[in-house]
Protein backbone atom coordinates (compact mmCIF):
# COMPACT_ATOMS: atom_id res chain seq x y z
CA UNK A 1 0.00 0.00 0.00
CA UNK A 2 1.17 3.76 -1.08
CA UNK A 3 2.95 4.94 2.04
CA UNK A 4 1.70 8.70 0.81
CA UNK A 5 -1.66 7.67 0.80
CA UNK A 6 -1.51 7.18 4.58
CA UNK A 7 0.42 9.97 5.44
CA UNK A 8 -1.46 12.58 3.54
CA UNK A 9 -3.95 12.62 6.39
CA UNK A 10 -1.98 14.11 8.37
CA UNK A 11 0.11 16.42 5.75
CA UNK A 12 -3.15 17.27 3.67
CA UNK A 13 -3.31 20.72 5.53
CA UNK A 14 0.21 22.08 5.04
CA UNK A 15 0.42 20.80 1.16
CA UNK A 16 -2.63 22.15 -0.20
CA UNK A 17 -1.57 25.57 1.97
CA UNK A 18 1.67 25.48 0.36
CA UNK A 19 0.16 24.65 -3.10
CA UNK A 20 -2.12 27.98 -2.69
CA UNK A 21 0.96 29.76 -1.76
CA UNK A 22 2.67 28.64 -4.71
CA UNK A 23 0.14 29.81 -7.26
CA UNK A 24 0.54 33.65 -6.24
CA UNK A 25 3.14 35.11 -9.04
CA UNK A 26 4.77 38.98 -7.87
CA UNK A 27 2.80 41.15 -9.84
CA UNK A 28 4.87 43.51 -11.91
CA UNK A 29 3.56 47.12 -13.19
CA UNK A 30 4.95 47.58 -17.25
CA UNK A 31 5.92 51.50 -16.23
CA UNK A 32 8.18 50.79 -13.30
CA UNK A 33 10.11 47.99 -10.88
CA UNK A 34 8.61 45.25 -9.72
CA UNK A 35 6.55 46.02 -6.33
CA UNK A 36 6.02 43.36 -3.29
CA UNK A 37 2.91 41.47 -3.42
CA UNK A 38 0.09 42.68 -1.62
CA UNK A 39 -2.81 39.83 -0.36
CA UNK A 40 -5.59 39.40 -2.89
CA UNK A 41 -8.00 36.96 -3.65
CA UNK A 42 -6.96 33.34 -4.60
CA UNK A 43 -5.57 32.01 -7.54
CA UNK A 44 -4.64 28.66 -9.20
CA UNK A 45 -2.31 30.24 -11.94
CA UNK A 46 0.18 27.97 -11.33
CA UNK A 47 -1.83 24.61 -10.18
CA UNK A 48 -3.21 23.65 -13.44
CA UNK A 49 -4.10 20.24 -15.26
CA UNK A 50 -5.56 20.15 -18.84
CA UNK A 51 -6.68 16.82 -19.73
CA UNK A 52 -7.70 15.91 -23.37
CA UNK A 53 -8.87 12.45 -24.53
CA UNK A 54 -8.98 10.73 -21.38
CA UNK A 55 -5.57 11.88 -20.43
CA UNK A 56 -3.29 14.33 -18.64
CA UNK A 57 -1.79 16.68 -22.06
CA UNK A 58 -0.09 19.16 -20.01
CA UNK A 59 0.47 20.40 -16.42
CA UNK A 60 2.30 22.94 -14.40
CA UNK A 61 5.62 21.92 -12.56
CA UNK A 62 3.62 22.67 -9.36
CA UNK A 63 0.49 20.18 -10.11
CA UNK A 64 3.56 17.69 -11.02
CA UNK A 65 5.57 18.47 -7.52
CA UNK A 66 2.10 18.20 -5.71
CA UNK A 67 0.78 15.11 -7.33
CA UNK A 68 4.73 13.25 -7.26
CA UNK A 69 4.69 13.37 -11.26
CA UNK A 70 7.49 13.31 -13.63
CA UNK A 71 7.75 15.41 -16.74
CA UNK A 72 7.04 12.51 -18.97
CA UNK A 73 3.96 11.22 -17.04
CA UNK A 74 0.79 11.55 -18.70
CA UNK A 75 -1.75 9.45 -16.14
CA UNK A 76 -5.28 8.87 -16.77
CA UNK A 77 -8.63 10.13 -14.97
CA UNK A 78 -8.39 7.09 -12.89
CA UNK A 79 -4.37 7.20 -11.88
CA UNK A 80 -5.11 11.00 -11.49
CA UNK A 81 -8.56 10.59 -9.39
CA UNK A 82 -6.41 8.56 -7.40
CA UNK A 83 -3.93 10.71 -6.27
CA UNK A 84 -6.10 13.47 -5.96
CA UNK A 85 -8.21 11.92 -3.23
CA UNK A 86 -5.73 12.00 -0.29
CA UNK A 87 -6.19 15.91 -0.24
CA UNK A 88 -10.22 16.50 -1.57
CA UNK A 89 -11.68 13.31 -0.44
CA UNK A 90 -13.45 10.92 -3.34
CA UNK A 91 -13.79 12.05 -6.91
CA UNK A 92 -16.31 11.10 -9.41
CA UNK A 93 -15.49 7.80 -11.34
CA UNK A 94 -15.12 9.05 -14.89
CA UNK A 95 -14.12 12.75 -15.96
CA UNK A 96 -16.99 15.00 -14.74
CA UNK A 97 -18.38 16.90 -18.33
CA UNK A 98 -20.21 19.64 -15.98
CA UNK A 99 -18.04 22.31 -13.99
CA UNK A 100 -17.45 21.26 -9.78
CA UNK A 101 -15.59 21.84 -7.10
CA UNK A 102 -14.28 20.25 -4.25
CA UNK A 103 -13.25 21.01 -0.90
CA UNK A 104 -10.09 20.57 0.72
CA UNK A 105 -9.91 17.81 3.21
CA UNK A 106 -7.54 19.33 6.14
CA UNK A 107 -7.09 22.85 4.26
CA UNK A 108 -9.89 25.05 5.07
CA UNK A 109 -10.30 27.47 2.17
CA UNK A 110 -8.70 25.17 -0.61
CA UNK A 111 -10.56 23.60 -3.69
CA UNK A 112 -10.55 21.18 -6.57
CA UNK A 113 -12.10 23.00 -9.23
CA UNK A 114 -12.98 21.19 -12.60
CA UNK A 115 -13.84 23.22 -16.11
CA UNK A 116 -14.62 21.49 -18.86
CA UNK A 117 -13.48 23.43 -22.25
CA UNK A 118 -15.20 21.73 -25.04
CA UNK A 119 -13.75 18.27 -25.51
CA UNK A 120 -11.06 19.25 -22.64
CA UNK A 121 -11.34 19.21 -18.73
CA UNK A 122 -9.27 22.11 -16.98
CA UNK A 123 -8.44 21.11 -12.98
CA UNK A 124 -7.17 24.01 -11.17
CA UNK A 125 -6.43 24.08 -7.22
CA UNK A 126 -7.23 27.00 -5.51
CA UNK A 127 -5.68 27.91 -2.25
CA UNK A 128 -6.04 31.37 -0.12
CA UNK A 129 -3.35 33.64 0.00
CA UNK A 130 -0.36 32.46 2.79
CA UNK A 131 2.05 34.95 4.77
CA UNK A 132 5.58 34.95 4.03
CA UNK A 133 6.55 33.03 7.24
CA UNK A 134 4.21 30.15 6.85
CA UNK A 135 5.20 29.82 3.79
CA UNK A 136 8.40 29.44 4.98
CA UNK A 137 7.93 27.20 8.02
CA UNK A 138 5.49 25.30 5.43
CA UNK A 139 8.64 24.61 3.23
CA UNK A 140 11.06 24.06 6.13
CA UNK A 141 8.64 21.11 7.49
CA UNK A 142 8.38 19.68 3.83
CA UNK A 143 12.02 18.90 3.76
CA UNK A 144 11.65 17.01 6.62
CA UNK A 145 8.61 14.87 5.16
CA UNK A 146 11.46 12.43 3.15
CA UNK A 147 13.09 11.63 6.41
CA UNK A 148 10.31 10.92 8.59
CA UNK A 149 9.10 8.44 5.56
CA UNK A 150 12.60 6.62 5.76
CA UNK A 151 12.19 6.69 9.36
CA UNK A 152 9.08 5.37 9.44
CA UNK A 153 9.75 2.45 6.49
CA UNK A 154 13.00 1.39 8.35
CA UNK A 155 11.02 1.08 11.88
CA UNK A 156 11.55 -3.06 13.14
CA UNK A 157 8.46 -2.98 14.81
CA UNK A 158 5.32 -3.56 12.84
CA UNK A 159 3.00 -0.40 12.78
CA UNK A 160 -0.24 -0.21 11.14
CA UNK A 161 -3.32 2.19 10.92
CA UNK A 162 -6.92 0.82 11.06
CA UNK A 163 -10.57 2.81 10.83
CA UNK A 164 -12.97 2.46 12.95
CA UNK A 165 -14.32 -1.00 11.40
CA UNK A 166 -10.90 -2.09 11.95
CA UNK A 167 -10.25 -2.60 8.19
CA UNK A 168 -6.19 -1.99 7.74
CA UNK A 169 -5.64 1.30 5.31
CA UNK A 170 -1.94 1.50 6.00
CA UNK A 171 1.32 0.18 7.30
CA UNK A 172 4.91 -0.77 7.07
CA UNK A 173 7.36 -2.66 5.93
CA UNK A 174 8.23 -4.63 9.49
CA UNK A 175 4.07 -5.35 9.35
CA UNK A 176 4.29 -6.66 6.16
CA UNK A 177 7.33 -9.24 7.34
CA UNK A 178 5.65 -9.88 10.45
CA UNK A 179 2.25 -11.40 8.23
CA UNK A 180 4.70 -12.71 5.82
CA UNK A 181 5.95 -15.04 9.25
CA UNK A 182 2.46 -16.78 9.38
CA UNK A 183 1.06 -16.57 5.77
CA UNK A 184 -1.38 -13.25 6.48
CA UNK A 185 -2.53 -11.07 3.92
CA UNK A 186 -1.18 -7.99 4.97
CA UNK A 187 -4.34 -6.42 3.26
CA UNK A 188 -6.59 -8.35 5.03
CA UNK A 189 -7.85 -8.43 8.47
CA UNK A 190 -4.73 -7.94 10.86
CA UNK A 191 -3.24 -11.03 12.28
CA UNK A 192 -2.56 -9.36 15.79
CA UNK A 193 -5.09 -9.89 18.70
CA UNK A 194 -5.79 -6.63 19.58
CA UNK A 195 -7.21 -5.96 23.35
CA UNK A 196 -10.46 -5.55 24.00
CA UNK A 197 -12.79 -2.16 23.89
CA UNK A 198 -13.11 -0.35 26.95
CA UNK A 199 -13.67 2.88 26.38
CA UNK A 200 -9.96 4.31 26.55
CA UNK A 201 -8.01 5.79 24.18
CA UNK A 202 -5.03 3.44 24.53
CA UNK A 203 -5.10 -0.01 24.95
CA UNK A 204 -2.40 -2.58 25.29
CA UNK A 205 -2.43 -6.61 24.53
CA UNK A 206 -0.40 -9.36 24.43
CA UNK A 207 -1.21 -11.48 21.71
CA UNK A 208 1.05 -14.06 19.69
CA UNK A 209 1.38 -14.92 16.07
CA UNK A 210 1.21 -18.38 15.07
CA UNK A 211 -0.39 -21.72 16.40
CA UNK A 212 -0.06 -22.09 20.11
CA UNK A 213 3.26 -24.30 22.03
CA UNK A 214 4.57 -23.96 18.75
CA UNK A 215 8.93 -22.89 18.21
CA UNK A 216 7.65 -20.68 15.40
CA UNK A 217 5.20 -18.70 17.69
CA UNK A 218 6.14 -15.02 17.88
CA UNK A 219 4.89 -12.30 21.09
CA UNK A 220 4.03 -9.28 20.55
CA UNK A 221 3.00 -6.32 23.16
CA UNK A 222 0.47 -4.42 20.73
CA UNK A 223 -0.13 -0.42 21.82
CA UNK A 224 -2.64 0.89 20.84
CA UNK A 225 -4.03 4.87 19.93
CA UNK A 226 -7.18 6.24 19.05
CA UNK A 227 -6.98 8.89 16.46
CA UNK A 228 -9.19 11.35 14.13
CA UNK A 229 -9.80 7.87 11.82
CA UNK A 230 -9.69 5.34 13.49
CA UNK A 231 -6.48 3.88 15.41
CA UNK A 232 -2.73 3.32 14.90
CA UNK A 233 -1.04 0.33 16.31
CA UNK A 234 2.49 -0.28 17.37
CA UNK A 235 3.84 -4.01 18.13
CA UNK A 236 6.98 -4.62 19.86
CA UNK A 237 8.44 -8.14 19.79
CA UNK A 238 8.63 -9.65 23.30
CA UNK A 239 10.15 -13.05 23.01
CA UNK A 240 12.77 -12.66 25.25
CA UNK A 241 10.35 -11.30 27.84
CA UNK A 242 8.62 -14.50 27.56
CA UNK A 243 11.29 -16.80 27.49
CA UNK A 244 12.53 -14.82 30.51
CA UNK A 245 9.15 -15.58 32.43
CA UNK A 246 9.66 -19.36 31.61
CA UNK A 247 12.95 -19.70 32.62
CA UNK A 248 12.12 -17.87 35.56
CA UNK A 249 9.56 -19.87 37.00
CA UNK A 250 11.67 -23.17 35.82
CA UNK A 251 14.78 -21.87 37.94
CA UNK A 252 13.27 -21.39 40.81
CA UNK A 253 14.08 -24.64 42.39
CA UNK A 254 17.46 -23.98 41.31
CA UNK A 255 17.98 -21.05 42.78
CA UNK A 256 16.47 -22.56 46.48
CA UNK A 257 19.68 -25.35 46.12
CA UNK A 258 22.24 -22.67 45.57
CA UNK A 259 20.90 -20.58 48.84
CA UNK A 260 20.49 -23.00 50.89
CA UNK A 261 24.59 -22.88 51.74
CA UNK A 262 24.14 -18.79 51.86
CA UNK A 263 25.08 -17.77 55.02
CA UNK A 264 22.89 -14.73 54.42
CA UNK A 265 19.56 -14.46 54.97
CA UNK A 266 17.87 -14.20 51.26
CA UNK A 267 13.93 -13.15 51.12
CA UNK A 268 12.55 -12.39 47.50
CA UNK A 269 8.74 -11.37 47.10
CA UNK A 270 7.50 -11.38 43.38
CA UNK A 271 5.55 -8.39 41.91
CA UNK A 272 2.59 -8.78 44.01
CA UNK A 273 5.07 -8.35 47.04
CA UNK A 274 4.04 -11.87 48.28
CA UNK A 275 7.71 -14.17 49.41
CA UNK A 276 8.37 -16.59 46.82
CA UNK A 277 11.97 -17.24 47.72
CA UNK A 278 14.12 -17.92 50.96
CA UNK A 279 16.39 -19.85 52.21
CA UNK A 280 17.53 -21.72 55.34
CA UNK A 281 19.46 -18.69 56.84
CA UNK A 282 16.72 -16.55 56.99
CA UNK A 283 15.01 -18.73 59.40
CA UNK A 284 18.51 -18.59 61.84
CA UNK A 285 18.81 -15.07 61.21
CA UNK A 286 14.73 -13.55 61.73
CA UNK A 287 14.04 -16.61 64.05
CA UNK A 288 10.71 -17.29 61.63
CA UNK A 289 8.93 -20.21 61.78
CA UNK A 290 9.45 -21.87 58.21
CA UNK A 291 6.23 -22.55 58.28
CA UNK A 292 4.70 -19.10 58.28
CA UNK A 293 7.25 -18.61 55.76
CA UNK A 294 6.07 -21.40 53.45
CA UNK A 295 2.46 -19.96 53.42
CA UNK A 296 4.19 -16.95 51.43
CA UNK A 297 3.21 -13.95 53.44
CA UNK A 298 2.93 -10.72 52.21
CA UNK A 299 6.03 -8.20 52.50
CA UNK A 300 3.74 -6.04 55.33
CA UNK A 301 3.04 -9.28 56.90
CA UNK A 302 6.59 -10.27 56.94
CA UNK A 303 7.85 -7.15 58.25
CA UNK A 304 4.75 -7.32 61.19
CA UNK A 305 6.43 -10.69 62.26
CA UNK A 306 9.29 -9.43 62.75
CA UNK A 307 8.48 -6.43 64.84
CA UNK A 308 6.48 -9.08 67.02
CA UNK A 309 9.57 -11.09 67.28
CA UNK A 310 11.93 -8.16 68.57
CA UNK A 311 13.85 -9.22 65.16
CA UNK A 312 13.97 -5.61 64.26
CA UNK A 313 14.16 -1.83 65.87
CA UNK A 314 10.90 -1.31 67.52
CA UNK A 315 8.69 1.69 66.07
CA UNK A 316 7.52 4.71 68.39
CA UNK A 317 4.32 4.14 66.84
CA UNK A 318 2.05 1.94 64.54
CA UNK A 319 1.44 4.85 62.29
CA UNK A 320 5.32 5.67 61.79
CA UNK A 321 5.03 2.23 61.70
CA UNK A 322 3.59 1.56 58.77
CA UNK A 323 5.39 4.57 57.00
CA UNK A 324 8.43 3.35 57.37
CA UNK A 325 7.69 0.06 56.14
CA UNK A 326 6.06 2.39 52.70
CA UNK A 327 9.42 4.14 52.61
CA UNK A 328 11.78 0.69 53.11
CA UNK A 329 9.15 -0.85 49.70
CA UNK A 330 9.81 2.53 47.41
CA UNK A 331 13.84 2.36 48.43
CA UNK A 332 14.11 -1.28 47.79
CA UNK A 333 12.60 -1.17 44.49
CA UNK A 334 15.00 1.48 43.05
CA UNK A 335 17.74 0.00 44.78
CA UNK A 336 18.70 2.63 47.44
CA UNK A 337 17.37 0.59 50.79
CA UNK A 338 20.50 -0.03 53.15
CA UNK A 339 19.93 0.14 56.87
CA UNK A 340 21.58 -0.94 60.18
CA UNK A 341 19.49 -2.01 62.67
CA UNK A 342 20.02 -2.42 66.40
CA UNK A 343 18.60 -5.24 67.90
CA UNK A 344 17.36 -5.49 71.57
CA UNK A 345 19.23 -8.49 71.91
CA UNK A 346 22.01 -6.57 71.11
CA UNK A 347 22.75 -7.77 67.56
CA UNK A 348 23.32 -5.72 64.71
CA UNK A 349 21.66 -6.62 60.91
CA UNK A 350 22.38 -4.96 58.22
CA UNK A 351 19.44 -4.99 55.41
CA UNK A 352 19.73 -4.49 51.96
CA UNK A 353 16.95 -3.84 49.48
CA UNK A 354 17.52 -4.81 46.03
CA UNK A 355 14.91 -4.72 43.00
CA UNK A 356 14.37 -8.25 41.31
CA UNK A 357 13.28 -8.98 37.93
CA UNK A 358 9.56 -8.65 37.01
CA UNK A 359 8.91 -6.08 39.54
CA UNK A 360 9.92 -8.01 42.54
CA UNK A 361 12.51 -6.87 45.54
CA UNK A 362 14.95 -8.87 47.05
CA UNK A 363 15.71 -8.17 50.74
CA UNK A 364 19.31 -10.14 52.32
CA UNK A 365 19.80 -10.09 56.43
CA UNK A 366 23.10 -9.92 57.46
CA UNK A 367 25.25 -10.40 60.93
CA UNK A 368 27.57 -7.78 61.28
CA UNK A 369 27.83 -7.75 65.10
CA UNK A 370 31.70 -8.89 64.82
CA UNK A 371 32.22 -6.50 61.99
CA UNK A 372 31.06 -3.43 64.04
CA UNK A 373 32.55 -4.37 67.21
CA UNK A 374 35.90 -4.65 65.69
CA UNK A 375 35.07 -1.06 64.31
CA UNK A 376 34.46 0.31 67.38
CA UNK A 377 36.89 -0.56 69.34
CA UNK A 378 39.31 0.00 66.56
CA UNK A 379 37.67 3.56 66.56
CA UNK A 380 37.94 3.81 70.30
CA UNK A 381 41.89 2.95 69.82
CA UNK A 382 42.17 6.01 67.34
CA UNK A 383 40.54 8.47 69.72
CA UNK A 384 42.95 7.15 72.73
CA UNK A 385 45.96 7.84 70.03
CA UNK A 386 44.97 11.38 68.97
CA UNK A 387 43.77 12.09 72.47
CA UNK A 388 47.89 11.09 73.41
CA UNK A 389 49.48 13.51 70.39
CA UNK A 390 46.68 16.13 71.27
CA UNK A 391 48.63 16.12 74.76
CA UNK A 392 51.97 15.95 73.57
CA UNK A 393 53.94 20.05 73.29
CA UNK A 394 55.07 19.35 70.19
CA UNK A 395 53.65 20.14 66.97
CA UNK A 396 53.07 16.72 65.35
CA UNK A 397 51.89 16.54 61.30
CA UNK A 398 51.33 13.08 60.12
CA UNK A 399 51.43 12.62 55.43
CA UNK A 400 50.17 10.12 54.06
CA UNK A 401 52.36 8.69 51.11
CA UNK A 402 50.51 10.93 48.42
CA UNK A 403 51.38 14.15 50.30
CA UNK A 404 48.45 14.38 52.02
CA UNK A 405 48.03 15.68 55.40
CA UNK A 406 46.25 12.45 57.46
CA UNK A 407 46.53 13.86 60.74
CA UNK A 408 48.08 17.12 63.26
CA UNK A 409 47.75 17.78 66.50
CA UNK A 410 46.66 20.95 68.51
CA UNK A 411 49.82 21.99 69.46
CA UNK A 412 50.30 22.10 65.62
CA UNK A 413 46.92 24.02 64.81
CA UNK A 414 47.93 26.24 67.84
CA UNK A 415 52.06 26.43 66.30
CA UNK A 416 50.93 27.63 62.56
CA UNK A 417 47.81 29.14 63.06
CA UNK A 418 45.93 26.62 60.84
CA UNK A 419 43.11 24.00 61.59
CA UNK A 420 43.01 21.55 58.40
CA UNK A 421 39.60 20.22 59.99
CA UNK A 422 38.25 23.71 58.71
CA UNK A 423 39.26 22.82 55.23
CA UNK A 424 36.94 21.57 52.52
CA UNK A 425 40.00 19.81 50.58
CA UNK A 426 42.83 18.29 51.92
CA UNK A 427 45.93 19.95 52.74
CA UNK A 428 49.32 18.70 50.81
CA UNK A 429 52.53 18.32 51.73
CA UNK A 430 53.16 21.19 49.12
CA UNK A 431 50.63 23.73 50.90
CA UNK A 432 51.78 22.88 54.65
CA UNK A 433 55.31 23.67 53.15
CA UNK A 434 54.66 26.78 52.06
CA UNK A 435 52.42 27.86 54.94
CA UNK A 436 55.24 27.06 57.39
CA UNK A 437 57.89 28.83 54.88
CA UNK A 438 55.90 31.80 55.22
CA UNK A 439 56.17 31.95 59.02
CA UNK A 440 59.72 31.08 58.98
CA UNK A 441 63.19 32.41 58.39
CA UNK A 442 64.77 31.45 54.76
CA UNK A 443 65.94 27.99 55.09
CA UNK A 444 66.85 25.50 52.48
CA UNK A 445 64.65 22.02 54.25
CA UNK A 446 61.34 22.80 52.70
CA UNK A 447 61.86 21.14 49.09
CA UNK A 448 64.09 18.26 51.40
CA UNK A 449 60.34 17.98 53.27
CA UNK A 450 58.55 17.67 50.09
CA UNK A 451 60.57 14.75 48.23
CA UNK A 452 60.86 13.13 51.65
CA UNK A 453 56.90 13.07 52.12
CA UNK A 454 57.10 11.58 48.75
CA UNK A 455 59.83 9.65 47.56
CA UNK A 456 59.27 6.06 47.08
CA UNK A 457 63.28 4.84 47.78
CA UNK A 458 64.15 3.86 51.61
CA UNK A 459 64.49 6.78 54.05
CA UNK A 460 65.93 7.80 57.09
CA UNK A 461 65.06 10.17 60.48
CA UNK A 462 66.78 13.25 59.93
CA UNK A 463 66.27 17.00 61.52
CA UNK A 464 67.15 20.74 60.74
CA UNK A 465 66.72 23.92 63.04
CA UNK A 466 64.15 26.63 62.17
CA UNK A 467 63.93 30.23 62.90
CA UNK A 468 60.38 31.73 63.27
CA UNK A 469 59.75 35.36 62.19
CA UNK A 470 58.89 35.96 65.29
CA UNK A 471 62.39 34.49 66.56
CA UNK A 472 61.12 31.54 68.49
CA UNK A 473 63.81 28.51 67.48
CA UNK A 474 62.16 25.27 66.46
CA UNK A 475 63.93 21.85 65.75
CA UNK A 476 62.12 20.00 62.96
CA UNK A 477 62.23 16.38 63.17
CA UNK A 478 61.37 14.21 59.81
CA UNK A 479 60.87 10.44 60.30
CA UNK A 480 59.62 7.75 58.04
CA UNK A 481 56.58 5.87 58.98
CA UNK A 482 55.07 2.29 58.16
CA UNK A 483 53.18 2.06 54.93
CA UNK A 484 54.93 5.40 53.31
CA UNK A 485 53.63 7.32 55.80
CA UNK A 486 55.81 10.40 57.01
CA UNK A 487 55.83 12.21 60.35
CA UNK A 488 56.85 15.76 60.86
CA UNK A 489 57.58 17.05 64.36
CA UNK A 490 58.21 21.12 65.55
CA UNK A 491 59.73 20.97 68.53
CA UNK A 492 60.78 24.56 70.33
CA UNK A 493 64.60 24.33 71.00
CA UNK A 494 67.15 26.17 73.09
CA UNK A 495 69.94 28.38 71.10
CA UNK A 496 72.61 26.61 72.78
CA UNK A 497 71.71 23.18 72.17
CA UNK A 498 72.37 23.71 67.85
CA UNK A 499 75.14 26.18 68.93
CA UNK A 500 78.64 25.53 66.54
CA UNK A 501 81.15 23.16 68.02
Amino acid sequence: MDLTVALAIGIGACFAALTGALILREPRDTNGPARSPEPGPASAADTQILMAGGRVIDMTRAARHMLDLAPEDAPGWPDLRQRLEPFFGPLPETAPRVSASYAALHAPGSELVLSPEGTSLRLSVRAPFLPAGQQLKLLQEQQDLPRLRRAVALVPSPIWQSDEADAVIWYNAAYEDACAQVGADPTGPAPFELAVANGSDTRRNRTALGARGEESQFWYEVQSHRTRNGWIHFATNIDAIIRSEVNQRNFLQTLTRIFAHLPIGLAVFDRDRRLALFNPALIDLTSLPAEFLSTRPNLMSFFDALREGRMMPEPKNYQSWREHLSGVIAAASSDLYVETWELPSGLTYRITGRPHPDAGIALLFEDISSEISLTRRFRQELEQVHSVLDCLEDAVAVFSHQGGLSFCNEAYARLWDDDPDTRVAELSVAGATARWQAACAPSPIWGDIRDFVLSLRERASWDAPLDMLDGTPLLCRVDPMPGGATLVRFTERTVAAHAPG
